[in-house]
Formats: C-alpha cells, structure tokens, sequence
C-alpha cells in the first residue's frame, strides 16, 4: 500500500532498526518505545488489523506469533514479556498495518491503561 508507513519499512524505503527479518515478517524497533524492549512485529503483507490478518492468512499469523516469541528471547525478555495488538483507532492502533507489540524489560502491571 502505497500511503502506508510499515509498508515503506518492509519495502525499505524508510530505514529502521530491523531485528528480525524473513520471507513473511520483518520486526524492527518501535522508534517511541514504552519499554527497554519495545519490538514491532509486521507481516510483509499488508492488512489493516489482525482480525483481517487471522482470517485471509492463517499461517501468517501464526509466523508472526513465532517471530514475537524468537524476538522476545533475543532481546533478553523471553521470560517475561507481552504481545499486544491494538485494533482499530479506539484501542490505540495508529498504523493501519497490522502489527505486534513486543514488550518487556520491565514490570508489566495488570490491567494495562
């Protein structure tokens, strides 16, 4: 998609600090992150959330869940960390290309703001 920010990132258009990438994903650092670690994990293709995402590609979805778990133990975190998806721009969800949050490196306290 032409307007969409990840989009440039995965077509490198735009750089960021990529720390996982594969044929399906590619995870780079979130560039205002609100943890020590705080990762951002995208399917190469897009779609706008993961309802959309868990219903035309099933397989993906579970790649960018393994990705989130490979990301988290590269970082140190993988002990303790969370995986959130923001879905629509009520929940917080700012890019409309689905995406992972992977965060931790510090307390994460239940329930989340």
């Amino acid at each position: 998609m032409a307007d969409c920010l990840f989009c440039s990132i995965v077509a490198e258009e735009i750089p960021a600090d990529i720390v996982l990438s594969n044929d399906d994903i590619v995870a780079f650092r979130d560039i205002a992150p609100q943890a020590p670690v705080h990762v951002l994990v995208v399917p190469r293709d897009h779609y706008a959330n993961v309802g959309e995402l868990a219903t035309a590609a099933p397989a993906t979805t579970a790649t960018l869940l393994q990705a989130a778990q490979e990301v988290a133990a590269d970082e140190g975190v993988g002990d303790a960390y969370r995986v959130v998806f923001n879905t629509g721009a009520g929940a917080g969800q700012t890019v409309f290309h689905v995406h992972a949050h992977v965060v931790g490196g510090r307390n994460l306290e239940w329930p989340p703001g």
